[in-house]
């Protein structure tokens, strides 16, 4: 039987979409079964619409409780029983009980080579550190903000004159290549957390995850 996979996002979905693509449309083993937006005018609504899957908007505006906002949003992803929750680009800070409560079943994407560049402005802040390498990693979502143990990782160059923007573009590329491979480990029974850990078939993954060549 195919595992609930449900997906959370802000905005235009290009990480849905490749989840769409690589396991919804392609993968027996999952199926996105809802889609979840904080906004109502996330294009990413559109694109689950268009694949035929459920959407349901949980507006964040106007709530000013972290706490509040979860729990409204923890209700509309129960009635889906997902087995696992994707953030997509979901720019939402995720309350301590809220992670418990999904806790092993719930992966991010994080658009540096995690632990570097925790939180925002990641490609800017490698090119002001002079780095050679940047890139992205897939992480199981804990209570530390960007802290879960990571799954996957893939690396990009750092060309002199690059901008933050050449920078983002090269690394989502690589973002919607090692997305729905991670949720496909998943999804195939393959990816687990235990005790603070990830595991694939098994095996502790290294604190930098697999690399993806």
């Amino acid at each position: 039987m195919s595992k609930k996979i449900l997906v959370l996002i802000s905005g235009s979905g290009s990480n849905l979409q490749a989840v769409i693509d690589k396991v919804h449309l392609s993968d027996n083993a999952g199926e996105v079964v809802a889609v979840i937006s904080n906004k109502p005018d996330a294009f990413g609504l559109t694109r689950a619409q268009e694949a035929g899957i459920a959407t349901d908007v949980v507006v964040s505006k106007g709530i000013a409780k972290r706490e509040e906002y979860d729990a409204l949003l923890g209700q509309a992803i129960d009635k889906y029983q997902p087995d696992l929750i994707v953030l997509a680009g979901f720019m939402r800070i995720l309350t301590p009980d809220f992670v418990r409560r999904y806790a092993g079943k719930m992966l991010n994407i994080h658009p540096s080579l995690l632990p570097k560049y925790q939180g925002l402005h990641t490609h800017q802040r490698a090119l002001d550190a002079g780095d050679e390498a940047h890139g992205a990693s897939v992480h199981f979502v804990t209570e530390e903000l960007d802290g879960g143990p990571v799954i996957l990782q893939a690396k990009v160059p750092v060309f002199e004159g690059d901008t933050a923007e050449d920078l983002a573009a090269r690394v989502l590329d690589q973002e919607h290549r090692i997305y729905p491979l991670a949720v496909q480990w998943f999804v195939a029974g393959r990816l687990q957390m235990q005790d603070g850990k990830a595991l694939l078939d098994q095996q502790v993954l290294s604190p930098a995850g697999y690399a993806a060549e």
